[in-house]
């Protein structure tokens, strides 16, 4: 269960996408795939534990921040799951954070080992508030206090070829966006891992990667909502060279193809293991 969405202060624009809570039981192990999305995610949870496996590695952890992925990972619980999710523009991260988001790529980190106390004290004071608008406002609160406080500002470059790439799907060539940011590829690349958390080319494939799981799991909420596009359609809507072409992106960047993917937000997970396991 969900509670209704808090809408971020005007200030975090560009920093905040969304942010909503959450209150969920499970009798039994309850799983699910998150594929990269293009963006980070912040858990801030009071309950219990969720486990995670993935690119960087397997954790137990009840608040954390997901940075940028290029690969999906498969979470699971048992138990309750009470806590707000965040969803962060990359460079909103590197601007609450201070710090490069390449140290935090296919990484998923416990509030405590970010070293940001306000962030770490947030589950616990978020639990001793009752209602889910003051929560909503508090972790609005301490988001803009850390913005406030930073010291880092992406590149006027690096803003660019980010928001090139996020407008169009991430169907821009690299040497496109060397040309129009007047920076050599090499010094591009490096910008950018530093401040996105992922190579440009990378970047790109994730992005229209997510617009083609759009398409095919539309919403791609708790709720499956069925869609009438197939997906040669949906290859062809979003850059891809063939059929075949989807299928392999779908393989490298959530496990599974396109098909299996549909079918697990449609049946609710029911036999998700390992992202190896269910990549057949």
């Amino acid at each position: 269960m969900t509670s209704p969405a808090g809408r971020p202060h005007p200030s975090l624009a560009g920093v905040v996408r969304r942010y909503e809570g959450y209150d969920e039981l499970a009798t039994a192990p309850l799983r699910r795939r998150e594929a990269p999305h293009g963006a980070c995610t912040l858990i801030l949870s009071w309950a219990d534990p969720l486990e995670t496996s993935g690119p960087g590695g397997s954790s137990r952890q009840a608040a954390f921040l997901a940075g940028m992925h290029d690969g999906a990972v498969l979470t699971a619980f048992a138990g309750h799951q009470q806590g707000i999710q965040v969803d962060l523009a990359p460079l909103g991260v590197l601007r609450l954070l201070d710090r490069p988001l390449s140290l935090l790529t296919n990484r998923i980190t416990a509030l405590d080992d970010l070293e940001v106390p306000a962030l770490a004290e947030l589950p616990g004071r978020l639990a001793e508030t009752p209602s889910w608008t003051d929560r909503h406002a508090l972790v609005d609160a301490t988001l803009r206090t850390l913005l406030d406080r930073s010291h880092t500002r992406p590149d006027p470059e690096i803003i660019h070829a980010w928001g090139r790439l996020s407008a169009a799907r991430g169907r821009v060539a690299v040497a496109t966006l060397a040309d129009e940011t007047g920076w050599s590829r090499r010094h591009l690349l490096t910008r950018f891992r530093d401040q996105v958390g992922l190579a440009p080319t990378t970047a790109g494939r994730v992005l229209r990667f997510r617009e083609a799981a759009r398409l095919l799991v539309p919403g791609a909420s708790e709720r499956y909502e069925p869609s009438s596009a197939t997906i040669s359609e949906v290859a062809a809507a979003c850059g891809f060279a063939d059929h075949s072409h989807l299928v392999r992106e779908f393989r490298d960047l959530a496990g599974v193809t396109p098909t299996r993917y549909v079918q697990e937000w449609r049946s609710g997970f029911p036999d998700v293991q390992d992202v190896a396991g269910a990549a057949t």
